[in-house]
Parts: structure tokens; C-alpha cells; sequence
């Protein structure tokens, strides 16, 4: 019988904190730690404060009590706000995942990306998270160096020296034979 692998991805505590610490950073807010991190994010209420620091004003209204309904749309407001602070879309977590705990390591990687993304914008200037990401190098060539460069052979292609496989034996040949 066919058994479907598991994909999902395991819950790393350490970068579950780092998030967590960034949020604090950036909301000023402290976070109680006796709370499981699912639960701390489940209302999306942080998250949508972390985003009005981030980008003020951007989520105009946080519900703070209500149905399951009301706290989902939190989440919701906070996805839409990730993405248009450029955070990619396969990056961004669906709200089943938070809400019904069904994938919590990609929560911690969409806070992450919220986090690498915050480095390439001026007006941030609150702590990083993760490595520094890497800035734009341009490089230009006169005409006589990419001229050049066409001459050269590429290490890619292979560099042998004169070598061949001829004369190796490795292993007892198969012997074929007709007897019966």
C-alpha cells in the first residue's frame, strides 16, 4: 500500500524565539513566555500590531475579542500587509496554518521573510533578524575583457590532462559463457 511522505517541516524552538524576540523588539510590547508560541500568535493581535510598527496605519482596525470568525480576519488583514510589504507569496502562511496550528513552522518563516524584508527598507531602522541580506553588485566590462573571456576555457567543460579510461579493470569481469 502506498504511504504518502511527510513534508511537513519540524518546529525549530530557537528560531520560534528569534521571531518572538523581534516582534518584542519592534512592537515594544513584552510577550509572555508561559504561553505556547502557537497560541501567542493565534488571534493574529501581535501581528497586526508588529505590521502598524512596521508600516503605520496599515491595518486600520485590530479585532481584540470576538468569534473565531472576527480574530481569523486578523490574520487575514496581517498576510494581506506582509505581502505588500514585500514579503513573497510562497513565504506567506494560509491561515489554517495559524489558526488551526497546521503549520507553524511556516508562520516562523513567514515572520522571517517579514524580517528579511525589512532590511531592504530605508525607512526601518529597528533590529535585524537573520543574516543581512545581500545588496546589488554590478559589474562592467570594456570590450576587450568580454572578448577575452571568450577565449578562455571553462574549468565546467572538464580538464582531463591527456587522461582516459582506457587500461582500467575495476572489479571480476562477467564471464558469459554457453555452458549448460
Amino acid at each position: 500500500m502506498w504511504k504518502a511522505l511527510n513534508t511537513k517541516t519540524p518546529r525549530d524552538p530557537e528560531l520560534e524565539e528569534q521571531a518572538l524576540v523581534w516582534i518584542e523588539q519592534n512592537t515594544g510590547e513584552p510577550i509572555d513566555r508561559k504561553i505556547p508560541y502557537e497560541d501567542v500568535l493565534k488571534d493574529g493581535i501581535i501581528l497586526c500590531k508588529l505590521m502598524n510598527k512596521l508600516m503605520p496605519g496599515t491595518i486600520k482596525k485590530i479585532d481584540t475579542k470576538g468569534g473565531g470568525f472576527a480574530l481569523m480576519q486578523n490574520i487575514e488583514r496581517f498576510q494581506t500587509a506582509a505581502r505588500k510589504w514585500g514579503v513573497p507569496e510562497n513565504e506567506v502562511f494560509q491561515t489554517v496554518a495559524l489558526w488551526e496550528k497546521k503549520n507553524i513552522p511556516q508562520v516562523t518563516l513567514c515572520i522571517h521573510a517579514l524580517a528579511r524584508e525589512a532590511q531592504k527598507h530605508p525607512e526601518y531602522t529597528g533590529p535585524s533578524l537573520g543574516p543581512k541580506m545581500a545588496e546589488k553588485s554590478e559589474r562592467n566590462f570594456t570590450e576587450q575583457q568580454l572578448l577575452e573571456a571568450k577565449n578562455t576555457v571553462s574549468l565546467q567543460y572538464g580538464s582531463n590532462q591527456g587522461a582516459s579510461q582506457a587500461g582500467i579493470n575495476m572489479g571480476k569481469q562477467r564471464g558469459i559463457t554457453d555452458d549448460k
